[in-house]
Formats: C-alpha cells, structure tokens, sequence
C-alpha cells in the first residue's frame, strides 16, 4: 500500500512528522500523543528517562552523607555511660547512707522496699539488710543471712540486687521483697532447707533467692537478678561501684539506655504488690 505526503491528514490517527523530517533518529522507539485525543505536543521519552538517570546520579553521588543522615534519625544515638560511676547512696531522710544507719534502721523481716537507682535513672534495685531481726546469729529458727555473697556491712548481711524482673521486665513493686511470714511458702536453698524470705515478681511467679546472689528459685525467669557491688568508706558511707551477672531485663548492656544517676542516689520507700501465686 501506498500513501501520499499528507494524504491522510483527516484520518490518520497519529500525527509526528507529517509536515516535515523526523526529529529523531531512524529506527529510535518514540511515543506521541494522539491529536484526536489530548491535542498535545509528541513527548519525548528518551529525554525524560535522561532526567530520571540524572536524579538517580546525583542521590548515588550523594552517597554516605545522605545514608548517614537518615540513619541518623531512624536510630538516635543511644545515651548511657562508659562505665560503671562510684555513687554515694543516700537514706530516705536525705542524709548519706552507712553502716550504721541500714543496721538500725532495715533488717531481714523490713516489709517496704528501698530502692534506689544505678547506674542509669531507669534501672532501679532493692536494698536489703537480711540481718534477723534480734541481731542475732541466723538459724532454722531465726531466719536470716550473714556473710551473703558480696555483702558489706557488719556482718556482710548488706546486699542490693536489680528490681527489675528477668523474666518479662516487671519492675518493683510489682516485683517485690518478701520477709519472712509473707507467705506459707518456703525454699530449700544452699543456705537453709526452708528459706521463709526471697524475692517474688507477682507477674509471673519469678522467684529469686536474695541470700545467693538472687539465683533463681522459681521459673519462668532462667537468669538470676543483677547483682549491685556495694563499698563502704572509713566512715561507713555506702557507695554503689559497679553491677554482677547479667544485664538488667531490657537492656543490652546495663550501661546503656538512659542517662546515668550522677554521683549521689537516694533511696524512695514504696509498699510492695504482695501475691502468694508460685509455679508449681
């Protein structure tokens, strides 16, 4: 079939080059508009995907700088500390915390709990004193622990673990201290063959044993409570210095998370969430 130059220019429907040479190449894929339809000018998709190409270009050279940037403010810089501060640990009263003070003041069968955080503002722990009651050396009839692991104080009874539960991360006063005659229930540990006094998350039933460096008593917890390293000065000043075992639930690293405590923390008083519901 054979067609005239502009032979078809009422029914034709495309348009490109009718009254003159082609402006691209022989053989090029190009795409127009249909006159009949938008009435517009032939659109040029080779330059447009050169466009494309361009920004493409300019994002890729951009390189590390952009990536860092939106990095940057997908995943903030974590805060925490290098390492574990020396902080002086104060009493409810707001006078510093000794010797002396927790001896007269707390002992093992003490129903309210004293926490105080370290190293970081959202990692609270307990301060226990499990000294029995009369002062007296601990037996099967006067509940209690002396030399516990890490302990400070006269008789090494002075110890401070995580209040924050192993388990799924309850913390005080859901997980809570309870003194001898909280409830009927007792342990055999390595310490007694009927430990009336442990540490229980209501939660989940997570027991720990506070007179061996709060190993686990009970499920479903596998990991014992972290452990706080107490010093005492000359004075009988306690001070917190560092933290044993693993990291505090919700925490890869106990040092990292919040903002640290600074070089003073005092102790709060709370009324501990009391449940005698233990995993049989």
């Amino acid at each position: 079939m054979t067609f005239e130059p502009g032979g078809c220019a009422d029914s034709c429907s495309f348009s490109a080059g009718r009254h003159g040479p082609l402006e691209f190449p022989v053989g090029q894929i190009h795409r127009v508009a249909r006159v009949q339809d938008t009435g517009a000018d032939d659109v040029d998709e080779t330059r447009r995907n050169v466009l494309k190409l361009a920004g493409v270009g300019a994002i890729i050279l951009a390189g590390g700088g952009l990536g860092a940037a939106a990095v940057q403010y997908v995943q903030p810089p974590s805060v925490g500390l290098s390492s574990y501060p020396k902080t002086q640990l104060i009493d409810v009263d707001g006078k510093p915390l000794t010797v002396a003070s927790v001896e007269s003041e707390y002992n093992v069968g003490t129903s309210d709990l004293f926490l105080f955080n370290y190293p970081l503002r959202n990692e609270p722990n307990f301060l226990l004193n499990l000294s029995p009651i009369n002062g007296q050396a601990p037996s099967s009839s006067n509940p209690g622990m002396w030399n516990a692991p890490y302990g400070v104080g006269t008789n090494q009874s002075i110890v401070a673990y995580s209040a924050i539960c192993q388990h799924l991360g309850c913390p005080a006063p859901a997980i809570a201290y309870y003194p001898p005659g909280t409830c009927p229930k007792t342990f055999s540990t390595p310490n007694s063959p009927s430990q009336p006094y442990y540490i229980h998350c209501s939660c989940h039933g997570s027991t720990y044993d506070p007179a061996n460096s709060a190993n686990n008593l009970t499920g479903p917890a596998v990991l014992p409570l972290p452990q706080v390293v107490l010093t005492t000065d000359a004075s009988g000043n306690i001070y917190a210095t560092g933290l044993m075992g693993p990291p505090v639930n919700g925490h890869l690293n106990s040092l990292q998370g919040d903002y640290g405590v600074g070089s003073t923390s005092q102790l709060s008083r709370e009324s501990p969430v009391i449940l005698c519901s233990f995993p049989s």
